[in-house]
């Protein structure tokens, strides 16, 4: 059994392979996008967390998710470039992934194993984040209509100076 996100891997938008080990003593929030989501301007604020913590070891990590309304309809390929072109999004993106039912990316099994919802375990929507400390343990989850920016109170601490 997985002990923190570092146990995990998650494709990228590129198709490649990538260990969250490689993330290892930086904090991370992990995120369920859609760029056809209503909630979609979030990008632009969780690009401002990433731009103003990187240097500080935070890590965004965007999932794009069709599970929700088909609010993720396009390829990959697409995708990256949407969140670029419209909302200015540098942080990494995994490709398309399944964060509820059966066959959930094993990181959201363990995501919403650690920290469960208001009304349960399952991803209710778009833009539910997770935050991870340095050690890869998840210390709390926000709803999709929490934005990025009042989460800053909860990263700083977590942060390297």
């Amino acid at each position: 059994m997985a002990e923190t996100v570092y146990d995990f891997t998650m494709i990228t938008s590129a198709g490649e392979e990538m260990p969250l080990d490689t993330y290892r003593g930086r904090p991370m929030l992990i995120v369920n996008t859609a760029t056809k989501c209503g909630l979609a301007p979030q990008f632009e604020e969780l690009e401002e967390l990433y731009q103003d913590y990187q240097e500080r070891g935070l890590v965004v990590l965007g999932f794009p998710s069709d599970q929700f309304m088909n609010q993720e309809p396009v390829q990959d390929e697409e995708m990256v470039a949407v969140c670029s072109r419209d909302f200015g999004v540098s942080f990494p993106l995994a490709k398309k992934t399944k964060v509820n039912g059966s066959d959930a990316h094993p990181l959201y099994q363990h995501l919403k194993l650690q920290q469960k919802g208001m009304l349960g375990s399952e991803i209710k929507w778009n833009f539910t984040k997770f935050l991870v400390d340095a050690d890869g343990r998840v210390v709390k989850r926000y709803s999709p209509q929490t934005a990025p920016r009042k989460i800053r109170e909860d990263i700083e601490p977590l942060l390297t100076s």
